[in-house]
């Protein structure tokens, strides 16, 4: 007689079975990825498929915060990991555990989707760029303590400029914690304001031994120092993101240091020559104005100065007030006769010249209205009379219109 099972012991009985399969305990799965999305838990969860199939796959965030590089839609992978069923959908699924990218190396992946998401935001803008003091007083150095590469920079500025003084912060610059410390003590020098540039890097190795400059927070932690950096990192065929978002890429930690400074001697020489190449102007500029004083000198204006000025140049000042004089009165005598041109234009408009031929203004008393026709008036009503000398008030008796 056949067993009847509920759906919970069916599928604890698959899921048995899967997790007892030596096969599906841990292996190697390749193929693509398709919708892709990461949860606000940090958890990764995706559609692992080929040509053929697909497979749901999840990987918790545990695993997933140790990827180098971002996964995307469409990217060829292989996944280690296990196989088992989720019991609620009563769905089997895999377990992702660790991630590589198909065809290319994890890290130089990273390094491309970390570049191109940097630039894209304007982080590698020459705009952006600070300008390199050229005779900086204190020098910070971001480095390991240990190794050559602190040591041959040290020998270097101190041979080149005795007078830097040199601020040195050591951190790590290989392993998981190092970006973590490059950050701090690129943050620390700016805090503090201790030096005027830094430098910071580290001798050659591996694209793995490099890594700690190839991450976003040391490249974010350079963008936004107020202090130029200087990045120096490996040999001159290394390129790093901290390169690209530095103020200046040195190929070399020695060349570095040989960027930082000048050498004391050359700048020596340099002062010299601009202070021959002064001393030559200045000499240039005193016989230039010597010359024009002896000529100042030997001038009718400076030896009789007397004679000048009352001679020829009284003549001109006499001439010149004649001319004023003269453009005074034909400027006056024109503005007499338009004056009065004017005066003969208005008067004739005034309406006093009408009152004096004999007219006059009559007006209503209580309202002031001017009266025009006989109409205009009643039997009764107070006239006003304006005369051209005086005024009149009258009554009406009687009014005659036409």
């Amino acid at each position: 007689m056949l067993r009847l099972l509920t759906v919970s012991e069916l599928t604890a009985h698959i899921k048995n079975l899967f997790d007892n399969d030596p096969l599906l305990l841990n292996l190697w799965v390749k193929g693509e990825i398709s919708n892709y999305k990461q949860a606000a838990s940090g958890h990764l969860y995706f559609t692992l498929k080929d040509e053929g199939c697909a497979i749901k796959a999840v990987m918790f965030r545990s695993r997933g915060r140790r990827l180098l590089f971002e996964p995307e839609d469409g990217m060829a992978v292989r996944i280690r990991g296990y196989v088992t069923v989720y019991p609620r959908d009563g769905t089997y699924q895999l377990y992702a555990e660790e991630m590589e990218p198909e065809g290319t190396g994890a890290l130089y992946l990273a390094f491309e989707q970390l570049k191109k998401k940097l630039e894209k935001e304007g982080l590698f803008d020459p705009r952006h760029k600070k300008k390199i003091p050229r005779l900086p007083r204190r020098i910070g150095i971001v480095t390991s303590p240990t190794g050559a590469v602190l040591r041959d920079m040290v020998k270097i500025i101190r041979r080149r400029f005795p007078g830097a003084e040199i601020i040195f912060v050591p951190v790590a610059v290989q392993g998981e914690g190092a970006p973590g410390e490059v950050v701090r003590g690129i943050q620390l020098l700016n805090r503090l304001n201790a030096c005027d540039v830094i430098i910071t890097g580290r001798g050659g190795g591996s694209l793995e031994e490099l890594w700690a400059f190839n991450t976003e927070v040391v490249a974010r932690s350079i963008f936004k120092s107020r202090i130029p950096v200087i990045s120096a990192v490996g040999h001159e065929t290394d390129y790093t993101i901290a390169d690209f978002v530095a103020d200046l890429r040195a190929p070399t930690p020695s060349a570095a240091a040989e960027m930082v400074v000048p050498v004391r001697e050359e700048m020596a020489r340099q002062v010299e020559m601009l202070h021959n190449r002064l001393c030559r102007a200045v000499g240039e500029k005193i016989r230039g104005y010597r010359h024009r004083l002896d000529l100042l000198t030997r001038s009718r204006v400076t030896s009789s100065p007397v004679e000048v000025l009352c001679g020829s140049r009284s003549q001109v000042v006499d001439e010149l007030a004649r001319r004023l004089g003269v453009t005074m009165e034909r400027c006056l005598e024109q503005g007499k006769n338009r004056l009065a041109v004017l005066t003969g234009r208005l008067q004739a408009l005034s309406p006093l010249a009408t009152l004096a031929r004999g007219y006059s203004i009559c007006s209503l008393v209580d309202t002031g209205e001017i009266i025009r026709t006989a109409t205009g008036v009643s039997s009764g009503d107070e006239v006003q009379v304006e005369l051209y000398r005086g005024r009149i008030f009258c009554r009406v008796t009687e009014s005659c219109p036409e």
